[in-house]
């Protein structure tokens, strides 16, 4: 017997840890109680359990035909928000073709309104609710003793006796009718294998893929926008446990691994142990990504990150609003102060990326306040500014008050905020413009000094995002792909009608940052003449050749390499010549290191 556990993710890059761990749980549990091992297929006697991962980009019926042909006698589909649509439709064409297979759903998309999930989709056999891995050893359990008996009573009664008896499941009956059987306990961690010890090998089956990691689960803060404050019950993995499975990463040279522990830094010797791990261990190449409270890092704690190799660690933090009236409401707990002191002794010293977010739509937030908000974090200036739009959750407590917030989302996944009582529609479109500049502009990191001096032409950072979206909504230039030279072009023509008189001066800082991180042979057309001459640049490099006087580190290179490697500005807006160095790069920003040079062309 086959069992397929289907994984559709958003992108190539990503892995389903789900999928994994109900794996290797459910073998792990079935091996204590199997004396025999099916070496042909590497299964348990009698059942094989089987991962298959796709993307949302992938066409559909490229999936469905995959799917077919692994020939499953049972299929799971692991849901989400961003694949729900997608794996509905993957059900009803395999219900046409496979009538008589079992077809289970799970995750949160599912599990909070199964008897729905059940109701609109007649060819699924039920809905696992919740933490998957003990119940769906428990549906392997029931499978492999159906399909390894001899059947005195037919098969479809005696999984019916079985399945009603298994905690964690919503199911249909032969005569249509859904049971919903209770929720199961939260599960043990120590109690889920390591994954990626279970035959799967980094270098093969995650090559190219993030690395996602667990060390806790649950929260113990109730936001009521999220799923994770229905569980409120925290568990961590034994810190021996969690040391070896770090060494693993590390040892295999992991380029990235991502914690999904939805507030790492919620018990301060848990996170402190892990962080000291690995600093200690390092071996300069992988990165560990954590979701943290900024509020809650204390001052041993900060010390500790602030003096990691630079990309070592990356942290992100969730903000969403800086109104007092909104933190109340959506019943969190954050000290903005304390946020904004974290973060700023954090950026100072240049070591870790930070990518902070904002969610618009919630709660006592209109236009005026979100714009506030913006400032707010804006002004701590994270490597990346994420502006997000509320998205109303199944079983959220944001769901159950929907009325009171005059909340109205869009019926489709991912329910995304259409208009509250302090947001329009019209808000929530002019805020879409925003968020696009920001990506584009300041999450790109390719125009950080120009956007740094020109903040200071407007009264705030987000009047500037809002303007330059509304610059490039009545020019025509939204919703269209744009090359990177375009978007410096687009941006300089904004410049020239809000900062006329400074157009020169804006030209040279926009060439500087293109300069900064492109060691581009092809001269933008924006940047404009080029200002130093054959012979006098030719001067330069023979000179450096001989005298090594601003690139040290080139001792084994000609003029003609060093030439290649480097490039020369003259910005006379601004009274210098400078040297891009592109051999030494900031480990953090990826900027060429620059100096000055006594030159004038």
């Amino acid at each position: 017997m086959k069992i397929l556990l289907v994984a559709v993710n958003a992108r190539y890059i990503h892995s389903n840890l789900a999928v994994y761990s109900l794996k290797a749980y459910a073998e792990a549990k079935l091996q204590e109680t199997a004396d025999v091992r099916d070496e042909k297929t590497h299964g348990l006697a009698g059942i094989h359990i089987e991962l298959a991962e796709y993307t949302i980009n992938q066409p559909l019926d490229d999936i469905l035909m995959d799917i077919y042909r692994r020939k499953p006698d049972i299929l799971c589909f692991s849901c989400y928000i961003w694949n729900i649509e997608y794996i509905e439709a993957l059900a009803r064409e395999l219900g046409k073709l496979k009538p008589g297979m079992p077809i289970w759903l799970g995750g949160p998309e599912v599990s909070y309104d199964a008897e729905d999930v059940l109701g609109r989709l007649p060819m699924v056999k039920g809905v696992m609710k919740g933490e998957g891995e003990e119940t769906f050893a428990g549906l392997c359990r029931i499978y492999q003793d159906i399909y390894g008996k001899q059947a005195v009573r037919s098969e479809e009664t005696r999984r019916e006796e079985t399945l009603q008896s298994l905690e964690g499941i919503a199911f249909r009956t032969a005569g249509g009718e859904v049971r919903d059987n209770s929720w199961r306990q939260e599960l043990d961690l120590n109690q889920v294998p390591f994954v990626y010890a279970q035959g799967h090998t980094v270098t093969h089956d995650f090559q190219n893929k993030i690395i996602y990691y667990e060390s806790s689960r649950g929260c113990p803060f109730s936001c009521s926008y999220c799923l994770s404050s229905i569980d409120r019950r925290l568990r961590f993995r034994d810190p021996d446990v969690v040391r070896k499975d770090l060494q693993f990463f590390i040892d295999h040279e992991v380029p990235q691994v991502k914690f999904v522990d939805r507030t790492f830094n919620c018990r301060h010797e848990h996170a402190e142990a892990v962080w000291r791990y690995i600093a200690g261990h390092d071996k300069g190449i992988t990165n560990f990504h954590f979701e943290v409270a900024a509020d809650l890092l204390s001052e041993e704690e900060i010390t500790l990150l602030t003096n990691m190799r630079p990309g070592l660690v990356q942290l992100e933090i969730g903000v969403q609003s800086t109104n007092p009236d909104t933190i109340r409401e959506i019943r969190r707990t954050m000290d903005f102060e304390r946020v904004r002191r974290a973060v700023s002794a954090v950026r100072n010293c240049g070591n870790i990326h930070q990518h902070l977010d904002l969610i618009a739509g919630l709660p006592y937030e209109d236009f005026g306040s979100f714009a506030k908000s913006f400032d707010d974090v804006y002004a701590l200036k994270p490597e990346q500014l994420q502006l997000g739009f509320l998205k109303v959750l199944k079983g959220s407590y944001m769901e159950a008050h929907k009325e009171e917030y005059g909340l109205v989302y869009q019926s489709r996944p991912p329910y995304e905020v259409l208009y509250t009582r302090w947001l329009s529609y019209e808000d929530v479109i002019r805020l879409k413009g925003v968020e696009e500049m920001v990506e584009v502009y300041y999450n790109s990191r390719q125009f950080t000094y120009t956007l740094e001096m020109l903040e200071k032409r407007f009264s705030s950072a987000f009047t500037m995002y809002d303007e330059l979206q509304w610059f490039y909504e009545t020019h025509g230039y939204g919703g269209v792909q744009h090359k990177r030279s375009a978007r410096y072009e687009i941006l300089l023509e904004f410049i020239a009608v809000k900062c006329k008189e400074e157009t020169e001066y804006f030209r040279e800082i926009l060439t500087y940052d293109y300069y900064l991180r492109e060691n581009a042979k092809t001269r933008p057309e924006f940047a404009g003449e080029y200002r130093i001459s054959r012979d006098r640049l030719r001067a330069f490099y023979e000179k450096e050749e001989k005298m090594r006087e601003y690139l040290t580190e080139y001792g084994a290179y000609d003029r003609n390499q060093m030439r290649k490697m480097t490039h020369l500005e003259y910005f006379g807006q601004l009274g210098k010549c400078v040297l891009f160095d592109y051999r030494e790069r900031n480990a953090l920003s990826r900027e060429a290191r620059t100096c000055v040079v006594e030159f004038h062309p």
